[in-house]
């Protein structure tokens, strides 16, 4: 995946590789100048799976896709059963 600017990225919305929508990007956290993880305004549909988190920060590693929308594994979400092991709370 390549970007030419952050700034082009950022307000995109987010949605799950099933096809839900989840939030808009907020933010880039970058590491070494490269991107580390994103952090997303998570929508009020949402919020209910994420314990009530107006926002969490995705691993880079979960984007599958960045076009017009992003697109995450909705592996990537936290789950009530495994908490906030692969995706943290903001």
């Amino acid at each position: 995946m390549r970007i030419k600017k952050i700034s082009e990225v950022i307000g995109l919305k987010v949605y799950t590789d099933s096809g839900d929508y989840f939030g808009e990007i907020e933010e880039a956290n970058l590491s070494e100048n490269k991107v580390d993880g994103w952090r997303i305004k998570v929508s009020g549909s949402m919020m209910s799976l994420i314990s009530g988190a107006r926002g969490v920060i995705i691993p880079h590693q979960f984007v599958k896709a960045i076009n017009d929308i992003f697109v995450i594994s909705k592996s990537a979400l936290p789950s009530s059963e495994q908490g906030m092991d692969e995706a943290g709370e903001v």
